[in-house]
């Protein structure tokens, strides 16, 4: 299939031999707890790929990286699933970096993280049914050069072979209040524990456990201040991180369902008209997500572009879902039971519709911005 392909060949020249790597191990052994997926991804200099070369890092395009991601998701659907959570993090640091509220750290980190192939997993809000996005999920203490933080996130993807932690927390004040904040908090830090809780089949190489923080200390250097707008908006660097996680997030499910589809292809299975019905709407899930990509790299990362980023998103969704009835239906009951990687491949493609935010979650707020008030998702 070309355009599978040809994201397979975006892949192959930002993480040389990492497909063919994660292609000679079975489905089963790469989607299952203990998977050698991420270590893969990390001897391949996975974590640097959306990090700018001026950080040292491989510098791919949000359009390379939705490529790269879609044919990672298409072997290996747990892996791209939990990468996605590392690219926007770092995404969210190098807006950061090169943005006037840089302290200089983040430039470090990111060199490091290239460098040094660290991975970041994400301690925000998902997960919390009725929270919002960025409901904290940690309680910070004032202490002598920082603040002492507890809490726990789950699930947290990459929650076993994380280097760093970003979480999001509210910082007390004298009034009582909050101010919103994100950390940045390595796995090293005394006091962080994982402990298991993801019980599905689906997805469980992503290693999305719970992970514990128990008195942390997070130095005052490690704490990233943001704040929403006037009218609740999130601010340019939350809103950034977003727009990048609704582009893989969904890259990553369009690679599952292409795996599917392709299977469909190569067999010829169905009419003509099947086929090409099936390809059709793959593509045009994707070609949703390629206009999120070159709204990036226009520089369009605003309020309204991340309403744009997540109606690409649901419509994405909706195509998935009819897409990978069909393509399980045309494949037939024994390409089903010959091999459970189609009954995989098909549950696996559902958890679209399990990241914030939710659907019922959206509508209030995009109908609010459909008559021109900005999208809150806080």
């Amino acid at each position: 299939m070309h355009s599978l392909d040809a994201a397979r060949s975006t892949c192959e020249a930002f993480l040389p031999g990492l497909l063919g790597r994660l292609d000679d191990i079975p489905l089963t052994e790469l989607e299952r707890p203990g998977s050698p997926a991420i270590d893969l991804f990390r001897s391949h200099a996975g974590p640097g790929l959306v990090i700018p070369k001026t950080y040292a890092g491989a510098g791919a395009s949000p359009l390379q990286a939705l490529e790269a991601t879609r044919a990672l998701a298409a072997s290996a659907p747990s892996l791209a699933v939990a990468t996605t959570m590392h690219h926007f993090s770092v995404a969210t640091l190098f807006t950061l970096a090169d943005s006037l509220q840089s302290s200089g750290v983040e430039w470090a980190l990111l060199e490091g993280i290239s460098s040094q192939n660290l991975l970041v997993a994400s301690g925000f809000a998902e997960g919390r049914p009725g929270s919002g996005i960025l409901s904290p999920t940690m309680t910070a203490r004032a202490a002598d050069g920082g603040y002492t933080i507890n809490g726990a996130k789950k699930p947290c993807s990459l929650s076993r072979s994380m280097d760093l932690l970003t979480a999001s927390v509210a910082l007390p004040r004298e009034d009582g209040g909050g101010d919103m904040a994100v950390l940045l908090v390595p796995r090293a830090a005394e006091g962080i524990t994982v402990h298991p809780f993801w019980s599905s089949w689906a997805l469980a190489g992503a290693e999305s456990d719970e992970v514990r923080l128990t008195d942390v200390f997070v130095d005052e250097q490690q704490v990233m201040r943001t704040e929403l707008g006037d009218a609740g908006e999130l601010d340019e660097l939350q809103t950034v991180g977003f727009i990048w996680f609704a582009l893989l997030i969904s890259a990553s499910y369009v690679g599952i369902a292409s795996a599917l589809v392709e299977r469909v292809v190569a067999r010829g299975r169905g009419s003509d008209s099947d086929r090409a019905r099936l390809v059709a709407r793959l593509e045009s899930a994707m070609l949703l997500l390629e206009g999120t990509a070159r709204m990036i790299m226009d520089g369009e990362t605003g309020n309204v572009a991340l309403g744009k980023a997540l109606l690409a998103r649901f419509g994405c969704q909706d195509a998935l879902g009819e897409t990978v009835r069909q393509a399980v239906e045309a494949l037939g009951g024994m390409a089903f039971i010959e091999s459970s990687d189609v009954a995989y491949l098909a549950a696996s493609s559902h958890g679209l519709s399990f990241h914030p935010p939710s659907r019922a979650g959206f509508v209030g707020p995009f109908l609010e911005h459909v008559e021109g008030r900005p999208l809150r998702l806080s």
